[in-house]
């Protein structure tokens, strides 16, 4: 079997150095990067450095690229549309692929009846819409967020988000009226840290359905002691949550979440940014609960790699807004819109829900199989190829692992030619998004590096 990953220099090599230095001079000091290479190409689950060495991506643009790299359809798209017409600004003129978008994004979003949809640029302006809409819709302020989430770098958006450390730290004051309750993290709810700081091991005995009754009650909890239900304009959730660690929702925690939206007439707002577009094995994540929210959010595959992003929902609540109050230079620009379109296209013709099932059960095969022969594996979770293992210093207590060592993981791994990044709450963690058009003897290559830079750290 020939190998796809084919390292001719050191990794990395001079002119991707050369690039990565250039890069550091003219960029701030706070963008980061997981990997010490520079890309020129790439074509579906690979990608060729600056240096000629072909390295295989399970970041997938960090979730954007389920359709894979240069998708034939999302080129072609894209030329002939640029061909046509580059920009046109929807606040100025209708352009048709900002509408068909439009069209398809109402037709494939599981909530039933007329919906509407907002097209943007980024998951984080999406977002914003979403959180603005339920405002107007509710004529209340306040906002319900999870620990753990991830919903951006806006203002509003970086209020929202959890894991302070990383990206709120010397950026306050933060937006009002963002009231935080803790998300059902099966793996470590219901725990007690003792004053060493590691996991009371008799906490632990709980079994996921007591623990996520101990989350439901700290939500509960929090509509008393921390804001009323009835000043609350809409909770904003992830399905599966993407920074905070691949960690599902349980079924019972969103039959109740949403019970409780409808009971007080608040918005439930979905953020598919990541977990959606066929990553879960259905083209929304919401589509495993059998459970419809109020607005959706999307963005990242969406595109097929170029920056669009959506909130589509009830059409009742989308009309709220006054006339002027939504918009954006960029919104709908023709290029992205002709481009979202062939990446859905292709997810529905290429059977990609299908294949991220079909995939991520070979991924999580060899995941579980690494948790058997690492004890630094805790735990294998997600859902269909949207996978993560988190790493921890002891079973028994839980106790992370120190985040140097997932770095070290990450950079072994892409020193031998698979590039990967972190995730977690704790930073202990690694998130696979492979493109879904990886061929399976690529991902048993990808999945060997992985578990030889596993072995690297223990």
């Amino acid at each position: 079997m020939s190998k796809s990953i084919q390292i001719k220099t050191e990794l990395p090599g001079p002119k991707s150095r050369e690039l990565v230095a250039r890069r550091e001079a003219s960029m701030p000091a706070g963008y980061a990067k997981s990997t010490p290479l520079a890309v020129k190409r790439a074509h579906g689950a690979m990608v060729e450095d600056m240096d000629g060495n072909v390295l295989m991506d399970f970041t997938g643009g960090i979730g954007v690229l389920n359709v894979g790299h240069n998708a034939q359809a999302v080129v072609d798209a894209i030329k002939a549309q640029a061909d046509e017409l580059i920009h046109a600004c929807g606040l100025v003129a209708t352009t048709e692929p900002h509408v068909a978008l439009a069209e398809k994004l109402c037709a494939i979003t599981p909530i039933s009846g007329h919906k509407k949809a907002m097209i943007q640029n980024t998951g984080a302006e999406a977002v914003e819409t979403a959180i603005l809409t339920a405002r107007a819709a509710t004529g209340r302020q306040a906002i319900i967020t999870f620990e753990g989430g991830y919903h951006g770098r806006t203002l509003l958006t970086q209020s929202l988000t959890s894991k302070y450390a990383l990206f709120k730290k010397g950026f306050g004051p933060f937006a009002p009226e963002i009231y935080r309750v803790p998300f059902p993290y099966v793996y470590r709810s219901g725990a007690v840290i003792d004053p060493k700081g590691f996991i009371n091991s008799a906490s632990l005995k709980l079994s996921d359905e007591q623990k996520m009754e101990l989350t439901w009650e700290s939500f509960e909890r929090a509509l008393i002691a921390q804001v009323m239900p009835e000043a609350v304009a809409a909770v904003i959730v992830e399905p599966v949550q993407g920074e905070g660690g691949f960690i599902p929702m349980p079924r019972e925690f969103m039959r109740r979440l949403r019970e409780t939206c409808t009971r007080y007439g608040i918005v439930m707002i979905v953020d598919e940014v990541q977990c959606g577009m066929a990553r879960t094995g259905k083209l929304f994540a919401m589509q495993h609960y059998d459970i419809e929210p109020d607005i959706m959010v999307m963005a990242k595959s969406m595109g097929g790699g170029m920056p669009i992003s959506a909130a589509v929902g009830r059409a009742e609540l989308m009309d709220k807004i006054h006339l002027g109050g939504i918009g954006g230079t960029y919104s709908g620009n023709p290029v992205a819109c002709a481009s979202a379109l062939a990446a859905i296209d292709t997810i529905e013709k290429e059977n990609l829900c299908e294949r991220a099932q079909y995939i991520g059960g070979i991924a999580c095969d060899r995941m579980r199989q690494m948790q058997e022969r690492f004890d630094i594996v805790g735990d294998v979770r997600g859902m269909g190829a949207m996978l993560a293992m988190e790493f921890v210093a002891n079973r028994d207590t839980k106790q992370p692992l120190d985040p140097a060592k997932t770095v070290a993981i990450v950079q072994h791994a892409a020193a031998n030619g698979v590039l990967m990044i972190r995730c977690g709450l704790y930073s202990n963690g690694i998130r696979f998004l492979f493109p879904l058009v990886i061929t399976e003897d690529q991902l048993h290559e990808g999945m060997d590096v992985v578990e030889a830079a596993i072995a690297s750290v223990v």
